[in-house]
């Protein structure tokens, strides 16, 4: 498996984002290759970790509004960075980034790296990959706070923002991150900002990881990934931990979506949900401090 790896040059000088790297190597899951994920740890190292999961096509960028506030709070901030984007490694064949990969790939990062007492902070697919690892280690999560996500199996329609969205990822000459970061939010982004989401992908080679990952999203449901994923909601619909749902209110992609985890995960009932006004769906980059501070309000409510 051919694995490449973006130069760290490539992350010098980032607006906003000066955090001390730290790298964890895991089983690639194809010929015994080796991948290092990278993440940010930011706050005290004794401290329950929120863990921010980003999704397409972002990284670990994403989430730099938010950390200043969750680690005033007293909270401990790790993001990684899916394989194939940010600083992590990123496996140069589109074949074999697959649903269940990411998951794999993720939970063995967890594993490593033993988080216990974690608040999930998810969003895009840091939702699909964070809540069938929520399903899988049950015990290492205290509470969740789902924004812009989903978790889907096929068995029902995906609507027609995400499949204008899926069709334009694989229509794009070359896959421009900053483009797709600028048209999901409400802002307007700086250049150097747009260029930080670009980082990552030195040149086209580097991109099959986002462009691959609009194509695993289950549509129909003999979808591969469908059935780990309806084995993924039947704990959920157990769960009776805390759940957040945090969505913004200009959301073409999984606007509404939220109506799903409201209905059927036990943990969110009498928990102040909330619309964060102002946000597309990188919320976090529209209303990062807004949503830390919804976080940091929910662990303080919820808390033992």
């Amino acid at each position: 498996m051919q694995v490449l790896r973006t130069p760290d040059e490539r992350f010098i000088g980032l607006p906003d984002y000066d955090f001390e790297p730290h790298h964890t190597d895991i089983a690639g899951r194809v010929d015994g290759t080796v991948l290092r994920v990278h993440h940010i740890d930011e706050g005290p190292a004794d401290a329950a970790p929120v863990l921010c999961l980003h999704g397409e096509p972002s990284w670990s960028y994403l989430y730099r509004h938010m950390v200043g506030p969750l680690v005033a709070a007293g909270h401990r901030v790790v993001a990684p960075d899916l394989v194939g984007f940010g600083r992590s490694d990123k496996p140069a064949d589109p074949d074999v980034y697959t649903y269940q990969r990411h998951v794999d790939w993720l939970a063995d990062w967890l594993v490593a790296n033993d988080l216990q007492h974690i608040t999930l902070m998810c969003q895009d697919w840091g939702g699909l990959i964070g809540l069938r690892l929520v399903a899988a280690f049950p015990d290492r999560f205290d509470r969740v706070v789902a924004a812009n996500t989903l978790l889907p199996t096929g068995d029902a329609p995906i609507g027609d923002g995400f499949l204008t969205w899926r069709r334009f990822s694989q229509e794009m000459a070359e896959f421009d991150s900053g483009l797709v970061l600028q048209l999901g939010t409400v802002t307007e982004l700086a250049d150097d900002v747009v260029a930080a989401y670009n980082a990552p992908f030195p040149d086209p080679s580097f991109t099959a990881g986002p462009r691959r990952f609009p194509l695993l999203v289950p549509v129909e449901p003999d979808d591969p990934a469908a059935e780990a994923n309806r084995a993924a909601w039947a704990v959920l619909q157990r769960w009776d931990k805390p759940f957040l749902c945090a969505y913004s209110d200009h959301d073409p992609v999984t606007g509404g979506f939220d109506r799903d985890f409201l209905e059927r995960v036990p943990g969110t009932r009498g928990q102040a949900h909330t619309t964060i006004t102002g946000g597309g769906h990188f919320l976090q980059e529209d209303r990062g401090p807004e949503l830390a501070a919804t976080v940091n309000a929910f662990i303080a409510a919820t808390a033992p």
